[in-house]
């Protein structure tokens, strides 16, 4: 007897077939990841110091699977956690402005980083992660259980431990955010190219993939957008349809959304305006489940954060409050200012006026939608759903993706513009940086499945249009570019930027 497929299916098996494709290659990064010693990025004669770049180094560098100094202050807390019982990741003697002797984790090859801070805890001066240690603190959980056992240790074994976590922590969300996202375009899409195109993008076309291989906040916040947006979205549509009939089930949900809500403003502060939104939007459609579920699922890791904080140094506000001051600026800092006449260079001392920055923000060398493209059908699109829907109110139409009928995807497509607007603003009033060495705006990440989303009503109506598809190819194309330069580090510039470098048009 032939089984009976549904119009669903086959396009389910396409949907597996993407989401493999993107997990394996995932995979498959993580096994191999090492930090790689690139000659371009080191001066040719090491006498010359006219030239910025480093000196190659004279003896062969520890070979390590961390990639940058964000990356390994994460790792060296997690180390001091397990390994020594402390949050502290080293120690400063006889200091003084060139007299000054450091120990501990933080002075060891391959552990060295400048993302530290120097206070003064119980008489000694003491270096600890500038980062919250609410994700190194998760991370030290899963090293706990590795080392006490399996016996592995991250000093003896750390290219198994470490690439077993970054699997684990980074791998499996991973898989679950496509499924659920494929389940969300199932719902929402109205074309099949148009939902293969937006999965297509998630799995290798954004900047969540070049972060996968190195221990970070960024990706890990965008899953738990997605892992909170998720459940808010099946109670949005059971409250519209009025079926609430699944009390126990829909209080899952609740708890769900709370926790991962809470969860992603954890690892992206920023991402507490999702959190207050959500917290919001709930209240007002049950006001008694959001207060008896919502919230104190979301208590339980905004607890941890300012527990593991206090615990690590003594205050509920994380260390990087402290930029600017003496936990920064001490002796042999790469945050201290310089001296009198001497200029600071490279990306993290750029000094430009603030419609540059915005400029190269957006669409300029670290653009976070001229280095992923794909999403530039999303921000028409944005526009035209509400004025279409507008002029189409009570109109039935054939045309795919517009208007947005469902008030879900709607009010997601609302989200995004209103978060993203906050969200931007904010840095572009209250900053200038770009986050160092990195292969795009990284603090935008945590956006990603809201545009993705976002773009799916754009990816409908261009599917119809041979110009559109065309079009779409081409921008998913520059999008899996930015996605995989260079494939062995995210800690670097992006394309774009080497080619505005190159051309002579950025200088830092």
């Amino acid at each position: 007897m032939i089984p009976t497929i549904d119009a669903a299916t086959p396009r389910r098996f396409v949907y597996g077939i993407l989401i493999a494709l993107a997990v394996g290659a995932v995979a498959g990064k993580i096994l191999a990841v090492q930090r790689l010693y690139e000659p371009a990025l080191f001066r040719p004669d090491p006498n010359d110091t006219s030239d910025q770049r480093s000196a190659w180094p004279k003896y062969r560098p520890e070979p390590e699977p961390s990639l940058g100094d964000n990356d390994r202050s994460r790792w060296a807390t997690a180390r001091a956690l397990v390994d020594n019982g402390t949050y502290a990741i080293g120690y400063r003697d006889n200091e003084s402005e060139h007299n000054y002797h450091d120990s501990g984790i933080i002075a060891e090859d391959g552990w060295k980083t400048i993302d530290k801070v120097l206070l003064n805890r119980d008489g000694q001066r003491t270096f600890y992660s500038s980062k919250p240690p609410f994700l190194a603190t998760l991370v030290a959980g899963e090293y706990w259980v590795l080392k006490h056992g399996f016996g592995l240790s991250i000093i003896r074994d750390r290219w198994v431990v470490m690439r077993i976590i970054l699997l684990t922590i980074n791998g499996i969300p991973f898989v679950i955010y496509l499924v659920l996202l494929s389940r969300l375009l199932e719902r929402y899409g109205t074309t099949d190219w148009g939902r293969y195109l937006v999965l297509a993008a998630a799995g290798v076309g954004t900047l969540v993939l070049p972060f996968m291989i190195t221990l970070n906040n960024h990706i890990l916040a965008a899953f738990a957008v997605l892992f909170a947006l998720y459940p808010v979205l099946k109670i949005w549509s059971a409250y519209r349809a009025g079926t609430d009939n699944g009390r126990a089930l829909h209080a899952g949900y609740f708890l769900l959304a709370g926790f991962f809500a809470a969860v992603a403003a954890c690892m992206e502060l920023p991402a507490l305006s999702l959190a207050a939104a959500l917290l919001v939007l709930l209240f007002w459609l049950a006001p008694l489940r959001t207060l008896a579920l919502f919230v104190p699922a979301a208590a339980i890791p905004a607890a941890a954060f300012f527990l593991t904080n206090y615990q690590a140094i003594g205050k509920l506000t994380p260390a990087y409050a402290e930029f600017g001051g003496p936990a920064y600026q001490y002796a042999g800092s790469h945050w201290k200012p310089p001296e009198s006449g001497q200029v600071q260079h490279g990306i993290d001392f750029a000094h430009e006026s603030k419609p540059v920055y915005a400029m190269h923000m957006l669409v300029g060398h670290h653009g976070f939608f001229s280095l992923t493209p794909i999403f530039l059908p999303a921000l028409v699109g944005l526009g035209a759903a509400f004025v279409i829907r507008r002029r189409s109110a009570g109109k039935l139409s054939a045309e795919p993706g517009f208007p947005v009928r469902d008030s879900g995807l709607l009010g997601t497509m609302l989200l995004t513009v209103l978060l993203s607007v906050v969200v931007i603003g904010f840095y572009i009033y209250k900053s200038n940086n770009y986050g160092g060495w990195t292969s795009g705006m990284r603090w935008l990440i945590w956006l990603t499945p809201l545009w993705l989303l976002s773009l799916l009503p754009a990816a409908d109506w261009l599917s119809v249009r041979r110009w559109g598809r065309g079009l779409a190819y081409l921008l998913l194309a520059v999008s899996v570019l930015s996605a995989h330069y260079p494939p062995w580090n995210p800690w670097r510039h992006p394309w774009l930027y080497n080619l505005l470098a190159w051309a002579g048009l950025v200088r830092y």
